[in-house]
């Protein structure tokens, strides 16, 4: 699959799932130890808006940088590198899934990738798109049957939003887009029926 390089200062929908399916978490420490790796790897080139973790896929909503903001001294070919499936944010990314896919290896005596290639990225650019693609994330728990209400499925950024305590989550940029934190509730408890369908995004995991 041809995918197109992310570019800086650009808004996307991240996502991916296990190889053929397969799970990408078994245990409550392997999500803890991908959200680890996720901010060591992701926090220094993107703002993350929304995300959530399910049994064989993910998906989170960011921001990727402009080249302003991350300041890169030191990357001397990061010129050379825009432009091509190498960029640094690309690397980023890639570096995130092969750190967890070799500890997942290790950890349950498998071999061989763990995640589809190459991650699949979208673009976003309206605000209704950013607010929709967020319901969306957070009720993939209630569409694939985990949970039924997103305050009951702890791996994703629906509590991370709604809590006073200090995240890395750009909860602010969130809750203005819809206006208030009580907005964003009701958005959210507002049931859209043809969600999944009208994203047509190509994937929606097995849950």
């Amino acid at each position: 699959m041809k995918t197109s390089p992310l570019e800086y200062g650009k808004s996307y929908h991240i996502y991916n799932r296990g190889i053929n399916g397969c799970n990408l978490f078994q245990e409550n420490e392997n999500y803890e130890y991908f959200l680890h790796l996720y901010a060591k790897y992701i926090s220094v080139i993107a703002e993350t808006f929304a995300w959530v973790l399910m049994k064989n896929h993910f998906h989170f909503l960011v921001r990727i940088k402009s080249v302003k903001e991350l300041n890169l001294q030191g990357f001397e070919n990061l010129e050379g590198l825009k432009g091509t499936n190498r960029n640094f944010a690309n690397q980023q990314f890639s570096n995130l899934f092969n750190a967890y896919s070799k500890a997942i290896n290790k950890r349950y005596k498998r071999t061989g990738s763990l995640f589809e290639h190459p991650f699949r990225r979208v673009q976003v650019t309206a605000i209704g798109q950013l607010k929709y693609l967020i319901y969306y994330i957070h009720h993939n728990p209630i569409h694939h049957g985990f949970c039924k209400h997103s305050l009951e499925y702890p791996w994703s950024s629906y509590l991370t939003i709604l809590s006073p305590k200090t995240t890395k989550l750009n909860r602010k940029e969130v809750l203005g887009w819809y206006n208030d934190k009580n907005n964003f509730i009701k958005y959210h408890n507002t049931e859209k029926i043809n969600c999944f369908k009208e994203l047509e995004i190509g994937f929606l995991g097995d849950g």
